[in-house]
């Protein structure tokens, strides 16, 4: 069954709202900020770092109301206000409507709060605040009490493999008819101690420019942000475009089929782990890499997506900065997309893939 992309929400280093990236998509800006982290022995780690902001979060729900969610929740929460006001149904009946959540890491700061709490504290005194949005999930449930959504609500949790498989549920619910649409996101966050981690791997790597296609390169920049997408049953007229397929797989089990004559929108985000997968797969097949938009985080195969449909609505190809690498393929021109196939491909650093192909 093809799903189809009734409305789109996001919030990422690019700004806010589906025109915000599409601007930067087409004029090729890149907005990073720079981030300091001060270690234990003094020592200062400047980095770059793609940040989305919430602020206009109150245009959808009273300052009173988020004044105990985090900044996790609060992303999810706003792009999910932005793609129902996009799809025209912020004030549509949306009792059938069911949520399903992408997340690698969940909500990173406020878990790590928690455990501040609990060993500066005890057991007795720990920050409840902090406790009940520290669980994975708590993002899909602010995210349904606030819309008063009754229907099913999933958070799924697969590292780099999240959306993929995410979206096999919210086509399985689809199908099932146990809800007309689904509220699908994609949603992790930054916090220092992913900075840390990221330092201690990967070194200074993190100072830019991130070129994803030259995958013999450790280039990746930290991200975060939240893109949430209506989906429905696809009736021919999608706002945007359908979801035709979906795999998830293991290259080294079961290698990847790409379909014939398909654009490649490649989740290479300047890892170079997984970047070999990518060289080994897509070489001579026309592909872009958006990923230097909104970072390097594992539900960024989500605003891959985004891009794809946007790409298939505008019948227009963005093809990245110009200083994403050498490429995989002779570079790839802006030009119309008409009738065409795009598939967004995501390789885990182990070569688990998930392959998701979409058509106007």
């Amino acid at each position: 069954m093809r799903l189809a992309i009734e409305g789109i929400g996001v919030t990422g280093g690019f700004g806010v709202g589906v025109d915000a990236l599409r601007s930067a998509l087409q004029a090729g800006t890149l907005s990073y900020q720079n981030l300091t982290v001060e270690h234990h022995d003094g020592a200062k780690d400047n980095f770059l770092a793609c940040r989305a902001t919430t602020e206009g979060l109150d245009r959808f729900l009273p300052k009173r109301e988020l004044r105990r969610i985090d900044h996790f929740s609060k992303m999810s929460l706003y792009a999910a206000h932005l793609a129902l006001e996009d799809a025209g149904l912020l004030d549509a009946d949306l009792s059938r409507t069911g949520v399903v959540v992408a997340t690698g890491y969940g909500p990173l700061k406020t878990t790590f709060n928690f455990l501040d709490s609990y060993l500066d504290f005890g057991y007795s005194c720990s920050s409840p605040t902090h406790f009940s949005n520290s669980v994975h999930n708590a993002a899909a449930a602010h995210v349904s009490m606030q819309l008063k959504l009754t229907a099913p609500n999933l958070t799924v949790t697969q590292f780099e493999m999240s959306v993929a498989s995410a979206l096999l549920s919210a086509r399985q619910w689809l199908e099932e008819g146990r809800v007309d649409r689904v509220l699908f996101g994609a949603v992790d966050e930054y916090c220092e101690v992913l900075r840390y981690c990221r330092r201690y791997f990967f070194g200074g790597s993190e100072q830019g420019p991130m070129r994803p296609l030259a995958l013999e390169a450790q280039t990746a920049m930290v991200g975060e942000g939240a893109a949430f997408m209506i989906l429905t049953r696809d009736d021919g007229s999608a706002a945007y475009a359908a979801i035709d397929s979906m795999v998830l797989g293991n290259h080294s089990v079961a290698p990847v089929e790409l379909p014939p004559a398909t654009l490649i929108v490649a989740g290479a985000d300047g890892h170079r782990e997984c970047g070999r997968w990518y060289a080994e797969t897509v070489n001579n097949r026309p592909v872009v890499a958006c990923s230097p938009y909104y970072g390097s985080f594992p539900a960024a195969a989500g605003f891959d997506l985004v891009a794809a449909a946007l790409m298939l609505r505008d019948k227009q190809l963005y093809a990245g900065p110009q200083d994403a690498g050498s490429g995989l393929s002779p570079s790839v021109d802006s030009v119309l997309l008409s009738g065409a196939r795009l598939a967004s491909l995501k390789f885990g650093p182990g070569g688990d893939y998930g392959l998701i192909c979409l058509s106007r």
